[in-house]
């Protein structure tokens, strides 16, 4: 076990050291030649079947968080359909919290493909503390096939296929099993040009005590409106709300709309240009599907879904610029089918890639996605101490990386996690698969997994094909 944790730890100081500039105009479509070692340096780590999800009119439930409230002792996970759920700490009791698609709300929840849907969703840290801002506060981020309402950002050009909306509720008391506030308030809506990557993730800074300038305040995963390589190159263009990464402060009111606050220490909030907007706190990203902190020293990384060849983790620092759609990962981007070799990493200023990895590895299916993401700094599974978590979206592979001996981009530095199920070692798309025959469906193809923390140094796994939350132990 400490071989092992060690090994991965060691990988951040031996990571790769990019290829030297290639003749110019040299493209390639799989810049990352060497695989990624299906066996050396693997993790393995038990797993158990910690709580079920409800399916969805016969579909399986599309899980995308998992969220800790130690205010009221429950976890809240929500459902792509649009639901939220609660579920006990010792994952026996699942409760239906609120359902989006309720007659009552008129949100139109818009989930009929794979990409759509109920986004993600935030509790604020004071949702449990009476008497406090925050209290009974709940964050939801949703596309809606409602676009009548004018909206907030509207991209120039595209087909306005959907809005994306943040919500706030309130729970009247949040101890309560069902929720049991009124109608939600609109704080932003967002006219998405196209009808893939819209969303991402909402989240409140885990490390930020009150009365520190991040307490409280919400930060948003943007993705860069969908098609393809960015045709309306709104992740680069400071005046567009997509392709970046936002922070705002849900409870102000200094924004266009006066529905949330724009914090002054924002990048490009006090810059004196109009044509920014104080909302981002980063840009460049093309779909940021999850984020995480690092209690150790507070760096933030992003899980940013690639277009067909780059998938990357990646730190966000204030201001920063990830590079899209001018680089996918350490490359220029070309096309859709290429990315050149010559000068990776050659732009100053720009924030690449920790850890990145290609399409094309074997390990993969014909499409990735960059998701998990978790930075864990306890002992409670302690082979995974000290270690980034992260994993691909529909292979459902786990990887760790050293948290305090960063890579400098490429793959080298990444290995598998296994799993330990029934004294066999398998990947979660295995269990995945076993456990729809023993529902008796067929078996899927995809994971589509998530990762997120509980309370305790807790590990969580999620997917959208068995409505199985798998939790990681020793």
């Amino acid at each position: 076990m400490e071989t092992l944790r060690g090994t991965c730890a060691h990988l951040g100081a031996v990571a790769m050291v990019l290829a030297a500039p290639a003749a110019a105009g040299q493209t390639t479509n799989d810049p990352f030649p060497d695989p990624i070692p299906a066996a050396d340096g693997v993790i393995t780590v038990g797993v158990v079947e910690f709580a079920s999800l409800p399916f969805v009119d016969d579909q399986s439930p599309r899980m995308m968080r998992l969220v800790d409230e130690p205010g009221t002792g429950r976890l809240f996970v929500n459902d792509m359909w649009g639901l939220v759920y609660t579920v006990s700490y010792d994952g026996e009791t699942v409760t239906q919290y609120l359902d989006l698609r309720d007659s009552r709300w008129e949100l139109d929840v818009e989930a009929s493909r794979r990409e759509r849907g109920f986004q993600s969703f935030a509790v604020h840290p004071q949702f449990g503390q009476p008497g406090t801002p925050g209290f009974g506060k709940l964050y939801t981020y949703t596309d809606t096939s409602n676009t009548r309402p004018q909206a907030d950002f509207t991209p120039d050009g595209g087909s306005d296929a959907q809005d994306t909306i943040l919500l706030e509720w309130t729970a009247a008391d949040p101890n309560a099993a069902v929720y049991d506030g009124g109608p939600p308030r609109e704080l932003l809506r967002v006219e998405q040009p196209f009808r893939n990557h819209n969303g991402g993730q909402l989240g409140f800074n885990p490390l930020a005590a009150q009365g520190d300038p991040d307490f409280g305040l919400l930060y948003v995963g943007s993705a860069d409106g969908g098609s393809g390589g960015d045709p309306l190159d709104l992740a680069q263009n400071l005046g567009s709300i997509l392709g970046k990464i936002l922070r705002i402060d849900p409870l102000g009111s200094n924004s266009a709309n006066g529905q949330y606050g724009i914090p002054a220490d924002n990048p490009f909030a006090g810059d004196g240009d109009p044509d920014t907007l104080g909302e981002i706190y980063a840009y460049g990203v093309r779909n940021p599907q999850r984020i995480a902190w690092d209690e150790a020293n507070g760096n933030l990384f992003v899980a940013d879904i690639g277009q067909n060849i780059v998938e990357e983790i990646s730190l966000v620092p204030r201001g920063g610029n990830l590079g899209w759609n001018d680089w996918e990962g350490s490359f220029r981007f070309i096309s859709r089918q290429a990315v050149s070799l010559v000068d990776p990493r050659g732009e100053a200023g720009l924030s690449y890639p920790v850890v990145e990895y290609g399409q094309l590895d074997p390990l993969f299916q014909r499409s990735s996605a960059s998701t998990g993401l978790v930075v864990y700094r306890d002992d409670h599974v302690p082979q995974l101490a000290n270690l980034v978590l992260f994993g691909d979206g529909p292979s459902g592979e786990v990887f760790c990386f050293s948290a305090d001996d960063l890579p400098a981009g490429g793959q080298d530095a990444m290995r598998r996690v296994l799993f330990d199920h029934g004294g066999e070692t398998k990947t979660l798309l295995q269990m995945i698969r076993e456990k729809n025959v023993s529902q008796g469906r067929t078996p899927v193809t995809r994971a589509d997994v998530r990762l997120d923390a509980g309370p305790e140094g807790q590990l969580f796994l999620l997917n959208k094909h068995d409505g199985i939350v798998r939790r990681l132990v020793p």
